[in-house]
């Protein structure tokens, strides 16, 4: 085993990655990718001060697509052996046979390939023992129970640790691959007792676990979150302002992402069809998507295809600029790839200059979202309705906790009528957002 814990190096993934485009090309292929990655983790979780987990994992794989002309097949394996290398490919070019073919099929261009590879500086292995990993957990437990006695059960303290490596190649002369991390915190805590009981939490999650919050503060804040909750109501069926948290605004950009993604566009499932140059949100939202930003979670040099990547700017005050498109979706459209198979890179939504609490200020009187239920989200009409938790807000201030209600509302509207954007996004994702108001939506309670 290498000293960063890995059983092969990057180099014995790129022989492997060499050998199975050479075994494609004899066996017939007149295209080959493939995707040859490893990686390893452990978790160790502690509920009411005692050990209550502790989960290893280690996995290894094998991805290859083949092409014959505009006919495709696609085998896997998870045997790094030489002979599994060649059964595996001849059952990928087995299947390629018995495909109709497909105009769209194929890789990307040549010209496309990348072949600078920066340093990400995505790779940071996290040294703790699990003795010490034992120890992060129970203190960042003990930190929400702290918060108060009303903190009066716990779902449990969390460290987990994940490394990774792998090597994409393909036969238009594209290889490349790099190793990265993923480390995190977390706790999950009760307040309250009997039909009074509220549950929240928090986390922490990034590259490099010198980045982390302290586990005093993970804990902390998931007691703080639990505690605030406790005497939640319901209300009155309304059309209110609605803020969305800075957790869950990310999930109005992933709505976005997937609403302009090529699969729904040429699938025609996407209510933002035909877009491009439309004012789809307000004039306040802007998004960039840096794909070279360095310990980010979205960070990559190239796609899925091999395709090299680039900073773009998707929204500009509210203007859709560029869809997020694949080689064969940009094909089925009659376009470009955008560099995003596999998805968007690094998404920055541009903060304004309000706080949380300056925006609840300036709705002065709605619903704070701080938890959503449920996917009601129709794609096609733009529909959305969700259940949710949070906070009533009256003259700018939190007067009591909400929950059993349900938001609707339709995506269309609900981009255009953004008010503002606040500057309290978390890096902890491949997202960044800060908390969202939205000057009306439909609040469905009592």
């Amino acid at each position: 085993m290498s000293a960063s814990g890995f059983s092969f190096s990057q180099a014995h993934l790129r022989e492997i990655a060499t050998d199975i485009l050479k075994y494609a090309r004899k066996g017939g292929a007149s295209a080959c990718e493939t995707d040859v990655s490893e990686g390893f983790g452990q978790s160790v979780g502690v509920r009411k001060g005692e050990v209550e987990t502790i989960e290893y994992n280690r996995d290894k794989g094998i991805g290859i697509t083949v092409y014959i002309g505009q006919q495709r097949g696609h085998a896997s394996t998870s045997d790094f052996s030489k002979a599994a290398l060649k059964s595996t490919v001849e059952a990928a070019l087995s299947i390629a046979r018995f495909t109709a073919p497909d105009p769209c099929a194929g890789l990307a261009d040549k010209a496309l390939m990348a072949h600078d590879a920066p340093d990400l500086d995505n790779f940071h292995p996290w040294d703790i023992s699990v003795e010490g990993a034992i120890e992060l957990a129970r203190r960042c437990e003990e930190a929400a129970y702290a918060v108060s006695p009303r903190i009066t059960n716990s779902e449990g303290g969390n460290v987990s640790i994940q490394q990774s490596h792998f090597v994409s190649a393909n036969s238009q002369g594209f290889i490349g691959g790099y190793a990265s991390t993923r480390h995190g915190l977390s706790c999950s805590v009760i307040a309250g007792e009997g039909d009074a009981m509220q549950r929240e939490y928090w986390y922490d999650s990034r590259r490099d676990a010198a980045d982390l919050m302290s586990a005093e503060d993970v804990g902390r804040i998931a007691g703080e979150r639990a505690l605030a909750r406790l005497g939640a109501k319901k209300i009155r069926t309304c059309q209110v302002p609605v803020i969305f948290e800075a957790p869950l605004a990310l999930t109005l950009v992933g709505n976005f992402v997937q609403a302009v993604s090529g699969g729904s566009l040429y699938r025609k499932s996407s209510f933002l069809l035909d877009s491009l140059g439309q004012q789809i949100f307000s004039p306040v939202v802007s998004i960039a998507e840096r794909p070279h930003l360095k310990k980010a979670f979205g960070t990559s040099y190239f796609d899925s295809d091999g395709v090299a990547t680039r900073d773009r700017e998707v929204v500009i005050d509210g203007v859709l600029q560029g869809y997020f498109l694949s080689t064969y979706s940009a094909r089925k459209l009659g376009m470009q790839t955008t560099g995003n198979a596999g998805g968007s890179h690094n998404l920055r939504v541009k903060a304004g200059t309000d706080d949380l609490d300056a925006l609840i200020r300036k709705m002065d009187k709605g619903l704070l979202v701080t938890e959503l239920l449920g996917h009601g989200v129709n794609y096609v009409t733009g529909d959305y309705s969700r259940g949710a938790a949070g906070f009533w807000v009256e003259k700018g201030k939190i007067k009591h906790a909400v929950e059993e209600v349900t938001i609707a509302g339709n995506l269309r509207d609900m981009f255009r009528n953004i008010v503002a954007i606040g500057n309290d996004d978390l890096p902890r994702g491949a997202k960044h957002c800060g908390s969202i108001l939205i000057e009306q939506m439909k609040v469905a309670g009592r």
